[in-house]
Protein backbone atom coordinates (compact mmCIF):
# COMPACT_ATOMS: atom_id res chain seq x y z
CA UNK A 1 0.00 0.00 0.00
CA UNK A 2 1.49 3.28 -1.08
CA UNK A 3 0.56 6.71 0.21
CA UNK A 4 1.82 10.22 -0.30
CA UNK A 5 1.92 12.42 2.77
CA UNK A 6 2.84 16.09 2.69
CA UNK A 7 3.75 17.74 5.96
CA UNK A 8 4.35 21.39 6.71
CA UNK A 9 5.43 21.69 10.29
CA UNK A 10 7.53 23.63 12.74
CA UNK A 11 10.19 22.17 14.93
CA UNK A 12 12.84 23.55 17.22
CA UNK A 13 16.48 22.79 16.60
CA UNK A 14 19.05 24.52 18.73
CA UNK A 15 16.38 26.82 20.03
CA UNK A 16 15.72 28.31 16.59
CA UNK A 17 12.42 28.62 14.77
CA UNK A 18 12.59 26.59 11.59
CA UNK A 19 9.85 26.05 9.07
CA UNK A 20 10.24 22.93 6.99
CA UNK A 21 8.34 21.88 3.90
CA UNK A 22 8.79 18.19 3.25
CA UNK A 23 7.20 15.64 0.93
CA UNK A 24 7.28 12.12 2.33
CA UNK A 25 7.12 8.97 0.26
CA UNK A 26 5.58 6.19 2.31
CA UNK A 27 5.49 2.51 1.49
CA UNK A 28 4.06 -0.15 3.78
CA UNK A 29 6.07 -3.37 3.89
CA UNK A 30 5.93 -4.94 7.34
CA UNK A 31 5.22 -4.26 10.96
CA UNK A 32 8.75 -4.18 12.30
CA UNK A 33 10.75 -1.48 10.57
CA UNK A 34 10.11 1.82 8.99
CA UNK A 35 12.30 4.66 7.90
CA UNK A 36 12.02 7.86 5.96
CA UNK A 37 13.45 8.37 2.51
CA UNK A 38 13.89 11.75 0.88
CA UNK A 39 14.87 11.23 -2.75
CA UNK A 40 15.54 14.35 -4.82
CA UNK A 41 13.32 16.30 -2.46
CA UNK A 42 14.68 19.70 -1.48
CA UNK A 43 14.22 20.53 2.18
CA UNK A 44 14.49 24.24 2.86
CA UNK A 45 14.86 25.41 6.45
CA UNK A 46 14.63 29.09 7.21
CA UNK A 47 16.27 30.44 10.38
CA UNK A 48 14.55 33.61 11.60
CA UNK A 49 16.15 33.55 15.02
CA UNK A 50 18.49 36.36 14.09
CA UNK A 51 17.71 39.40 11.97
CA UNK A 52 18.92 37.68 8.87
CA UNK A 53 17.67 34.80 6.79
CA UNK A 54 19.94 31.78 6.51
CA UNK A 55 18.90 28.85 4.39
CA UNK A 56 20.03 25.28 4.40
CA UNK A 57 19.14 23.20 1.38
CA UNK A 58 19.98 19.56 1.70
CA UNK A 59 18.83 16.06 0.90
CA UNK A 60 18.37 13.25 3.37
CA UNK A 61 18.57 9.56 2.57
CA UNK A 62 17.57 7.08 5.24
CA UNK A 63 18.67 3.51 4.72
CA UNK A 64 17.89 0.47 6.84
CA UNK A 65 21.17 -1.44 7.01
CA UNK A 66 21.92 -4.08 9.63
CA UNK A 67 19.10 -2.80 11.83
CA UNK A 68 20.42 0.74 12.01
CA UNK A 69 19.04 4.01 10.79
CA UNK A 70 21.54 6.00 8.75
CA UNK A 71 21.33 9.42 7.17
CA UNK A 72 23.18 11.30 4.48
CA UNK A 73 23.08 15.07 4.09
CA UNK A 74 23.96 16.25 0.61
CA UNK A 75 24.50 19.65 -0.99
CA UNK A 76 24.40 21.85 2.12
CA UNK A 77 24.21 25.54 1.27
CA UNK A 78 24.95 27.13 4.64
CA UNK A 79 26.64 26.52 7.98
CA UNK A 80 23.24 25.52 9.26
CA UNK A 81 24.01 22.13 7.78
CA UNK A 82 26.39 21.33 10.63
CA UNK A 83 23.77 22.28 13.21
CA UNK A 84 21.21 20.03 11.59
CA UNK A 85 23.71 17.20 11.30
CA UNK A 86 24.52 17.46 15.01
CA UNK A 87 20.84 17.22 15.93
CA UNK A 88 20.32 14.10 13.86
CA UNK A 89 23.50 12.26 14.84
CA UNK A 90 21.81 10.46 17.72
CA UNK A 91 19.64 8.64 15.18
CA UNK A 92 22.60 6.39 14.35
CA UNK A 93 22.63 5.13 17.93
CA UNK A 94 19.00 4.01 17.94
CA UNK A 95 18.85 0.34 17.10
CA UNK A 96 15.06 0.11 17.12
CA UNK A 97 12.97 3.23 16.90
CA UNK A 98 9.26 3.06 17.38
CA UNK A 99 7.10 5.27 15.21
CA UNK A 100 6.49 7.58 18.16
CA UNK A 101 10.23 7.82 18.93
CA UNK A 102 10.98 8.47 15.28
CA UNK A 103 8.46 11.30 15.13
CA UNK A 104 9.79 12.77 18.39
CA UNK A 105 13.36 12.66 17.05
CA UNK A 106 12.30 14.56 13.96
CA UNK A 107 10.54 17.11 16.13
CA UNK A 108 7.22 16.94 14.30
CA UNK A 109 4.28 18.94 15.53
CA UNK A 110 1.27 17.15 16.96
CA UNK A 111 -0.89 17.49 13.85
CA UNK A 112 1.80 16.06 11.57
CA UNK A 113 2.59 13.37 14.13
CA UNK A 114 -1.01 12.22 14.21
CA UNK A 115 -0.99 12.13 10.42
CA UNK A 116 2.09 9.94 10.37
CA UNK A 117 0.80 7.64 13.08
CA UNK A 118 -2.08 6.70 10.77
CA UNK A 119 0.33 5.08 8.35
CA UNK A 120 1.84 1.63 8.42
CA UNK A 121 5.63 1.27 8.65
CA UNK A 122 7.54 2.83 5.77
CA UNK A 123 10.71 2.00 3.92
CA UNK A 124 13.15 3.68 1.54
CA UNK A 125 12.66 3.14 -2.16
CA UNK A 126 16.31 3.38 -3.28
CA UNK A 127 19.85 3.57 -2.03
CA UNK A 128 21.85 6.81 -2.07
CA UNK A 129 24.15 5.39 -4.76
CA UNK A 130 21.26 5.28 -7.21
CA UNK A 131 19.34 8.59 -7.13
CA UNK A 132 15.78 7.73 -8.04
CA UNK A 133 12.35 8.89 -7.09
CA UNK A 134 8.70 9.08 -7.91
CA UNK A 135 6.93 12.34 -8.72
CA UNK A 136 3.62 13.71 -7.49
CA UNK A 137 1.90 12.36 -10.62
CA UNK A 138 3.47 8.92 -10.78
CA UNK A 139 5.79 6.47 -9.08
CA UNK A 140 8.28 6.12 -11.93
CA UNK A 141 11.88 5.60 -10.90
CA UNK A 142 14.28 8.21 -12.28
CA UNK A 143 18.03 8.38 -12.66
CA UNK A 144 20.05 11.58 -12.71
CA UNK A 145 22.34 12.33 -15.65
CA UNK A 146 25.53 13.21 -13.81
CA UNK A 147 26.60 15.67 -16.50
CA UNK A 148 23.45 17.62 -17.40
CA UNK A 149 21.40 16.78 -14.27
CA UNK A 150 18.54 15.54 -16.46
CA UNK A 151 16.02 13.52 -14.46
CA UNK A 152 15.57 10.55 -16.80
CA UNK A 153 12.95 7.82 -16.43
CA UNK A 154 14.56 4.44 -15.82
CA UNK A 155 12.14 3.05 -18.41
CA UNK A 156 12.84 4.48 -21.85
CA UNK A 157 10.54 4.14 -24.85
CA UNK A 158 12.23 2.49 -27.82
CA UNK A 159 10.45 3.77 -30.92
CA UNK A 160 11.76 1.21 -33.42
CA UNK A 161 8.85 -1.24 -33.22
CA UNK A 162 5.74 0.95 -33.38
CA UNK A 163 2.19 -0.30 -34.03
CA UNK A 164 1.33 -0.85 -37.69
CA UNK A 165 -1.86 -0.26 -39.63
CA UNK A 166 -3.50 -2.47 -42.26
CA UNK A 167 -1.24 -1.17 -45.03
CA UNK A 168 1.95 -1.90 -43.08
CA UNK A 169 2.70 1.71 -42.18
CA UNK A 170 3.00 3.10 -38.68
CA UNK A 171 -0.36 3.68 -37.01
CA UNK A 172 -0.01 7.28 -35.85
CA UNK A 173 -3.14 7.28 -33.71
CA UNK A 174 -2.07 4.21 -31.73
CA UNK A 175 1.43 5.62 -31.45
CA UNK A 176 0.01 8.86 -30.05
CA UNK A 177 -2.03 6.92 -27.49
CA UNK A 178 1.03 4.99 -26.32
CA UNK A 179 3.16 8.13 -26.10
CA UNK A 180 0.46 10.03 -24.23
CA UNK A 181 0.02 7.23 -21.71
CA UNK A 182 3.76 6.84 -21.25
CA UNK A 183 4.26 10.55 -20.61
CA UNK A 184 1.33 10.66 -18.19
CA UNK A 185 2.94 7.86 -16.19
CA UNK A 186 6.43 9.25 -15.99
CA UNK A 187 8.30 7.99 -19.09
CA UNK A 188 10.31 10.87 -20.55
CA UNK A 189 13.06 9.28 -22.69
CA UNK A 190 12.17 8.43 -26.31
CA UNK A 191 14.69 6.74 -28.62
CA UNK A 192 14.49 6.70 -32.43
CA UNK A 193 16.77 6.68 -35.48
CA UNK A 194 16.70 7.61 -39.18
CA UNK A 195 16.95 3.94 -40.22
CA UNK A 196 13.89 2.95 -38.17
CA UNK A 197 11.51 3.26 -41.10
CA UNK A 198 8.97 6.00 -40.39
CA UNK A 199 9.91 6.18 -36.71
CA UNK A 200 11.40 9.68 -36.55
CA UNK A 201 8.35 11.15 -38.29
CA UNK A 202 5.87 9.27 -36.09
CA UNK A 203 7.86 10.09 -32.95
CA UNK A 204 8.01 13.77 -33.86
CA UNK A 205 4.29 13.89 -34.61
CA UNK A 206 3.40 12.24 -31.30
CA UNK A 207 5.73 14.19 -29.03
CA UNK A 208 5.37 17.63 -30.62
CA UNK A 209 1.82 17.69 -29.24
CA UNK A 210 3.38 17.98 -25.77
CA UNK A 211 5.52 20.57 -24.03
CA UNK A 212 9.11 20.20 -25.27
CA UNK A 213 10.56 20.31 -21.77
CA UNK A 214 8.48 17.31 -20.70
CA UNK A 215 10.54 14.74 -22.61
CA UNK A 216 14.03 13.89 -23.83
CA UNK A 217 14.64 13.00 -27.47
CA UNK A 218 17.32 10.52 -28.52
CA UNK A 219 18.23 9.89 -32.14
CA UNK A 220 21.23 8.66 -34.06
CA UNK A 221 23.74 9.26 -36.82
CA UNK A 222 22.95 6.02 -38.64
CA UNK A 223 24.94 4.17 -41.28
CA UNK A 224 23.31 5.10 -44.59
CA UNK A 225 26.43 4.11 -46.54
CA UNK A 226 27.21 7.71 -47.40
CA UNK A 227 30.15 9.03 -45.42
CA UNK A 228 30.86 12.61 -46.42
CA UNK A 229 30.65 15.43 -43.89
CA UNK A 230 27.77 16.95 -45.84
CA UNK A 231 25.86 13.66 -45.74
CA UNK A 232 26.23 13.58 -41.96
CA UNK A 233 25.13 17.20 -41.61
CA UNK A 234 22.08 16.59 -43.80
CA UNK A 235 21.09 13.53 -41.78
CA UNK A 236 21.21 15.57 -38.58
CA UNK A 237 19.20 18.41 -40.15
CA UNK A 238 16.56 15.97 -41.39
CA UNK A 239 16.30 14.42 -37.94
CA UNK A 240 15.61 17.83 -36.38
CA UNK A 241 12.91 18.51 -38.97
CA UNK A 242 11.22 15.14 -38.51
CA UNK A 243 11.21 15.50 -34.73
CA UNK A 244 9.89 19.11 -34.87
CA UNK A 245 12.67 20.41 -32.67
CA UNK A 246 15.72 22.66 -32.82
CA UNK A 247 17.86 20.54 -30.48
CA UNK A 248 18.47 16.87 -29.60
CA UNK A 249 18.84 15.82 -25.99
CA UNK A 250 20.76 12.60 -26.68
CA UNK A 251 22.52 12.00 -30.01
CA UNK A 252 24.41 8.80 -30.78
CA UNK A 253 26.96 7.55 -33.24
CA UNK A 254 24.83 4.62 -34.35
CA UNK A 255 25.98 0.98 -34.25
CA UNK A 256 29.70 1.57 -33.98
CA UNK A 257 31.87 -1.54 -33.92
CA UNK A 258 30.61 -3.22 -37.06
CA UNK A 259 33.48 -3.16 -39.53
CA UNK A 260 36.04 -2.39 -36.84
CA UNK A 261 38.17 0.71 -36.40
CA UNK A 262 38.54 1.28 -40.14
CA UNK A 263 34.77 1.63 -40.53
CA UNK A 264 34.55 3.92 -37.48
CA UNK A 265 37.18 6.24 -38.93
CA UNK A 266 35.53 6.20 -42.35
CA UNK A 267 32.13 7.09 -40.92
CA UNK A 268 33.09 9.65 -38.28
CA UNK A 269 36.77 10.53 -37.93
CA UNK A 270 38.45 11.02 -41.30
CA UNK A 271 35.58 13.14 -42.68
CA UNK A 272 35.48 15.43 -39.62
CA UNK A 273 31.89 14.46 -38.76
CA UNK A 274 32.58 13.61 -35.11
CA UNK A 275 34.39 16.93 -34.66
CA UNK A 276 31.38 18.71 -36.17
CA UNK A 277 29.00 16.86 -33.84
CA UNK A 278 31.15 17.94 -30.90
CA UNK A 279 30.78 21.53 -32.10
CA UNK A 280 27.00 21.13 -32.17
CA UNK A 281 27.19 19.77 -28.64
CA UNK A 282 29.21 22.78 -27.53
CA UNK A 283 26.57 25.06 -29.10
CA UNK A 284 23.76 23.27 -27.26
CA UNK A 285 22.12 21.88 -30.39
CA UNK A 286 23.12 18.46 -29.05
CA UNK A 287 22.84 18.30 -25.27
CA UNK A 288 24.48 14.88 -24.78
CA UNK A 289 26.72 13.07 -27.25
CA UNK A 290 27.18 9.31 -27.09
CA UNK A 291 27.33 6.13 -29.15
CA UNK A 292 25.58 2.79 -29.50
CA UNK A 293 27.86 -0.20 -29.70
CA UNK A 294 27.70 -3.47 -31.65
CA UNK A 295 30.58 -5.60 -32.79
CA UNK A 296 34.32 -5.16 -32.41
CA UNK A 297 35.26 -4.34 -28.83
CA UNK A 298 38.36 -2.51 -30.05
CA UNK A 299 36.06 0.25 -31.28
CA UNK A 300 34.34 0.48 -27.89
CA UNK A 301 37.70 0.70 -26.16
CA UNK A 302 39.03 3.30 -28.61
CA UNK A 303 36.07 5.64 -28.10
CA UNK A 304 36.22 5.51 -24.30
CA UNK A 305 40.01 5.77 -24.32
CA UNK A 306 39.65 9.03 -26.30
CA UNK A 307 36.83 10.38 -24.17
CA UNK A 308 38.98 13.24 -22.82
CA UNK A 309 38.73 14.65 -26.32
CA UNK A 310 35.16 13.77 -27.31
CA UNK A 311 33.45 14.01 -23.90
CA UNK A 312 30.78 11.36 -24.40
CA UNK A 313 28.28 11.41 -21.54
CA UNK A 314 26.55 8.11 -22.32
CA UNK A 315 26.82 4.98 -24.41
CA UNK A 316 24.19 2.46 -25.41
CA UNK A 317 25.03 -1.22 -24.90
CA UNK A 318 23.23 -4.54 -25.08
CA UNK A 319 22.89 -5.79 -21.51
CA UNK A 320 20.82 -8.51 -19.90
CA UNK A 321 21.49 -11.30 -17.46
CA UNK A 322 22.62 -13.69 -20.21
CA UNK A 323 24.87 -11.27 -22.09
CA UNK A 324 26.39 -10.22 -18.75
CA UNK A 325 28.79 -13.17 -18.84
CA UNK A 326 27.84 -15.11 -21.97
CA UNK A 327 28.00 -12.68 -24.92
CA UNK A 328 31.60 -13.09 -26.03
CA UNK A 329 32.89 -16.06 -27.95
CA UNK A 330 35.52 -16.64 -25.25
CA UNK A 331 32.74 -16.86 -22.68
CA UNK A 332 30.86 -19.48 -24.68
CA UNK A 333 28.66 -16.88 -26.39
CA UNK A 334 28.10 -16.03 -30.01
CA UNK A 335 29.72 -12.63 -30.55
CA UNK A 336 33.30 -11.65 -31.19
CA UNK A 337 33.22 -8.68 -28.85
CA UNK A 338 32.93 -8.61 -25.07
CA UNK A 339 30.59 -9.65 -22.31
CA UNK A 340 28.25 -6.95 -21.03
CA UNK A 341 30.00 -6.93 -17.65
CA UNK A 342 33.15 -5.64 -19.38
CA UNK A 343 31.26 -2.95 -21.32
CA UNK A 344 29.34 -1.83 -18.23
CA UNK A 345 32.33 -1.68 -15.89
CA UNK A 346 34.55 0.13 -18.40
CA UNK A 347 31.77 2.69 -18.97
CA UNK A 348 31.36 3.17 -15.23
CA UNK A 349 35.09 3.73 -14.73
CA UNK A 350 35.12 6.26 -17.57
CA UNK A 351 32.26 8.23 -15.97
CA UNK A 352 29.98 7.41 -18.92
CA UNK A 353 26.44 6.29 -18.06
CA UNK A 354 24.71 3.48 -19.91
CA UNK A 355 21.53 3.35 -21.93
CA UNK A 356 20.48 -0.29 -22.20
CA UNK A 357 19.12 -2.00 -25.30
CA UNK A 358 17.91 -5.60 -25.57
CA UNK A 359 17.10 -6.06 -21.87
CA UNK A 360 14.92 -9.02 -22.93
CA UNK A 361 17.43 -10.32 -25.50
CA UNK A 362 15.00 -9.97 -28.39
CA UNK A 363 12.14 -11.34 -26.28
CA UNK A 364 13.93 -14.53 -25.19
CA UNK A 365 13.96 -13.45 -21.54
CA UNK A 366 10.29 -12.50 -21.66
CA UNK A 367 9.31 -16.11 -22.28
CA UNK A 368 11.74 -18.51 -20.63
CA UNK A 369 11.76 -22.28 -20.97
CA UNK A 370 9.27 -23.74 -18.51
CA UNK A 371 11.80 -25.11 -16.02
CA UNK A 372 13.50 -21.73 -15.65
CA UNK A 373 10.26 -19.78 -15.51
CA UNK A 374 9.09 -22.10 -12.73
CA UNK A 375 12.20 -21.25 -10.69
CA UNK A 376 11.29 -17.55 -10.88
CA UNK A 377 7.63 -18.17 -10.04
CA UNK A 378 8.66 -19.96 -6.86
CA UNK A 379 10.36 -16.75 -5.68
CA UNK A 380 7.83 -14.21 -6.94
CA UNK A 381 4.59 -15.87 -8.08
CA UNK A 382 3.10 -12.61 -9.36
CA UNK A 383 6.10 -11.49 -11.43
CA UNK A 384 6.46 -12.19 -15.14
CA UNK A 385 9.69 -13.40 -16.71
CA UNK A 386 10.04 -10.00 -18.38
CA UNK A 387 9.72 -8.17 -15.06
CA UNK A 388 12.62 -10.17 -13.67
CA UNK A 389 14.80 -9.22 -16.65
CA UNK A 390 13.92 -5.53 -16.39
CA UNK A 391 14.49 -5.47 -12.63
CA UNK A 392 17.91 -7.03 -13.10
CA UNK A 393 18.96 -4.32 -15.57
CA UNK A 394 17.50 -1.48 -13.53
CA UNK A 395 19.33 -2.64 -10.40
CA UNK A 396 22.66 -1.50 -11.87
CA UNK A 397 23.33 2.09 -10.73
CA UNK A 398 25.25 3.21 -13.84
CA UNK A 399 22.19 2.55 -16.00
CA UNK A 400 20.56 5.84 -17.02
CA UNK A 401 17.57 4.30 -18.78
CA UNK A 402 16.40 0.92 -20.08
CA UNK A 403 14.90 0.86 -23.56
CA UNK A 404 11.87 -1.23 -24.36
CA UNK A 405 9.97 -1.34 -27.63
CA UNK A 406 6.31 -1.21 -26.61
CA UNK A 407 3.82 -1.43 -29.46
CA UNK A 408 0.97 -2.72 -27.32
CA UNK A 409 -0.65 -0.91 -24.39
CA UNK A 410 -0.48 -4.07 -22.27
CA UNK A 411 3.32 -4.16 -22.71
CA UNK A 412 3.60 -0.52 -21.72
CA UNK A 413 1.47 -0.99 -18.61
CA UNK A 414 3.39 -4.09 -17.57
CA UNK A 415 6.70 -2.26 -17.91
CA UNK A 416 5.39 0.77 -16.04
CA UNK A 417 4.43 -1.50 -13.15
CA UNK A 418 8.00 -2.82 -13.04
CA UNK A 419 9.64 0.60 -12.89
CA UNK A 420 7.03 2.47 -10.79
CA UNK A 421 8.94 2.20 -8.58
CA UNK A 422 11.77 -0.21 -9.30
CA UNK A 423 12.20 -2.99 -6.78
CA UNK A 424 15.92 -3.81 -7.16
CA UNK A 425 17.06 -7.42 -7.27
CA UNK A 426 18.49 -8.83 -4.08
CA UNK A 427 21.87 -10.61 -4.08
CA UNK A 428 20.03 -13.92 -3.81
CA UNK A 429 17.88 -13.06 -6.83
CA UNK A 430 20.97 -12.09 -8.82
CA UNK A 431 22.46 -15.50 -8.02
CA UNK A 432 19.27 -17.17 -9.22
CA UNK A 433 19.31 -15.29 -12.53
CA UNK A 434 22.98 -16.11 -12.95
CA UNK A 435 22.22 -19.80 -12.58
CA UNK A 436 19.40 -19.50 -15.12
CA UNK A 437 21.75 -17.77 -17.56
CA UNK A 438 24.24 -20.62 -17.17
CA UNK A 439 21.47 -23.14 -17.82
CA UNK A 440 20.12 -21.37 -20.88
CA UNK A 441 23.51 -21.43 -22.58
CA UNK A 442 22.85 -25.11 -23.20
CA UNK A 443 19.88 -24.26 -25.44
CA UNK A 444 20.70 -24.19 -29.20
CA UNK A 445 18.79 -20.99 -29.93
CA UNK A 446 19.63 -18.51 -32.68
CA UNK A 447 20.73 -15.27 -30.95
CA UNK A 448 18.38 -13.09 -33.02
CA UNK A 449 17.01 -10.02 -31.22
CA UNK A 450 14.42 -9.23 -33.94
CA UNK A 451 16.02 -5.85 -34.64
CA UNK A 452 15.16 -6.41 -38.35
CA UNK A 453 18.32 -4.68 -39.58
CA UNK A 454 18.66 -7.65 -41.98
CA UNK A 455 15.32 -6.87 -43.59
CA UNK A 456 14.06 -6.72 -46.24
CA UNK A 457 15.52 -9.87 -47.70
CA UNK A 458 15.85 -9.57 -51.51
CA UNK A 459 14.24 -13.01 -51.83
CA UNK A 460 11.42 -12.37 -49.38
CA UNK A 461 12.59 -14.48 -46.43
CA UNK A 462 11.16 -13.35 -43.09
CA UNK A 463 14.47 -13.86 -41.31
CA UNK A 464 13.41 -12.81 -37.77
CA UNK A 465 10.10 -14.69 -38.13
CA UNK A 466 11.78 -17.98 -39.01
CA UNK A 467 14.26 -17.60 -36.15
CA UNK A 468 11.51 -16.67 -33.67
CA UNK A 469 9.53 -19.80 -34.53
CA UNK A 470 12.60 -22.01 -34.22
CA UNK A 471 13.60 -20.47 -30.86
CA UNK A 472 10.08 -20.95 -29.48
CA UNK A 473 10.29 -24.65 -30.35
CA UNK A 474 13.69 -24.94 -28.67
CA UNK A 475 12.49 -23.25 -25.49
CA UNK A 476 9.39 -25.45 -25.37
CA UNK A 477 11.48 -28.64 -25.82
CA UNK A 478 9.62 -29.37 -29.07
CA UNK A 479 12.66 -29.55 -31.32
CA UNK A 480 12.79 -33.02 -32.97
CA UNK A 481 15.77 -35.15 -31.96
CA UNK A 482 16.70 -38.03 -34.29
CA UNK A 483 18.00 -40.06 -31.34
CA UNK A 484 14.65 -39.98 -29.50
CA UNK A 485 11.64 -42.29 -30.11
CA UNK A 486 9.26 -39.34 -30.55
CA UNK A 487 11.33 -37.88 -33.42
CA UNK A 488 8.75 -38.49 -36.15
CA UNK A 489 5.92 -37.05 -34.10
CA UNK A 490 7.88 -33.94 -33.11
CA UNK A 491 9.13 -33.38 -36.64
CA UNK A 492 5.59 -33.47 -38.03
CA UNK A 493 4.44 -31.01 -35.37
CA UNK A 494 7.43 -28.72 -36.08
CA UNK A 495 6.73 -28.64 -39.82
CA UNK A 496 3.00 -28.09 -39.35
CA UNK A 497 3.56 -25.21 -36.94
CA UNK A 498 6.22 -23.68 -39.20
CA UNK A 499 3.87 -23.71 -42.20
CA UNK A 500 1.02 -22.27 -40.16
CA UNK A 501 3.23 -19.52 -38.73
CA UNK A 502 5.32 -18.45 -41.73
CA UNK A 503 3.80 -17.69 -45.14
CA UNK A 504 5.12 -19.86 -47.96
CA UNK A 505 6.89 -16.96 -49.71
CA UNK A 506 8.63 -15.96 -46.45
CA UNK A 507 9.97 -19.35 -45.34
CA UNK A 508 13.60 -20.34 -44.93
CA UNK A 509 13.59 -22.38 -48.17
CA UNK A 510 13.43 -19.11 -50.15
CA UNK A 511 16.99 -18.22 -49.06
CA UNK A 512 19.41 -18.08 -52.01
CA UNK A 513 22.52 -17.69 -49.84
CA UNK A 514 23.26 -14.26 -51.33
CA UNK A 515 24.68 -13.10 -47.95
CA UNK A 516 23.28 -9.58 -48.33
CA UNK A 517 22.08 -9.88 -44.73
CA UNK A 518 25.44 -10.75 -43.17
CA UNK A 519 27.02 -7.28 -42.84
CA UNK A 520 23.75 -5.88 -41.48
CA UNK A 521 23.43 -8.19 -38.46
CA UNK A 522 24.71 -6.59 -35.22
CA UNK A 523 24.81 -10.04 -33.62
CA UNK A 524 27.11 -11.42 -36.35
CA UNK A 525 24.74 -14.35 -36.98
CA UNK A 526 25.58 -16.55 -39.97
CA UNK A 527 22.03 -16.08 -41.22
CA UNK A 528 22.08 -18.32 -44.33
CA UNK A 529 23.63 -21.15 -42.30
CA UNK A 530 21.01 -20.87 -39.56
CA UNK A 531 18.19 -20.76 -42.09
CA UNK A 532 19.62 -23.90 -43.70
CA UNK A 533 19.59 -25.59 -40.27
CA UNK A 534 15.88 -24.82 -39.91
CA UNK A 535 15.19 -26.10 -43.40
CA UNK A 536 17.06 -29.32 -42.65
CA UNK A 537 14.61 -30.08 -39.81
CA UNK A 538 11.67 -29.83 -42.21
CA UNK A 539 13.06 -32.30 -44.77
Amino acid sequence: MQSLFKGIFNHNLLGGDYQTNVSYKLLSINNNWFHLNYIDETVRIQNNQKKRKAFAIYQLFYLNLNNQLFYHILRPSSKLHEDIKENFKNMDDNKKLSRRQFIRTLGLGSVSALGMMAFEPITSLASPKTPETGSKQNDMTYRINRHTKDKVSLLGFGMMRLPRNATGGIDQQKTNELVDYALAHGVNYFDTAPVYKGSEVATGNALSRHKRSSYYLASKCSDIHKYSLEDGKQMFKTTLERLHTDYIDYYLLHAVGGGGLDKLKERFINNGLLDWLCEQRDKGVIRNLGFSYHGDVKVFDWLLDHNDKYKFTFCQIEMNYIDWKHASATGGGWKHDADAVYLYEKSEKAGVQNVIMEPLLGGRLGKLPEEFSKMLKEKRPEASDAQWAFRWVGSHPNVLTTLSGMNLMEHLKDNLATFSPLDPCTPQENDLLDSIANGMMGYPVVPCTACRYCMPCPYGVDIPGNFAYYNDQVNAHKLPDKTKPDYTEKKAAFVKGWKNTIKEENRADQCMDCEACLPKCPQSIRIPTQLANILEITR
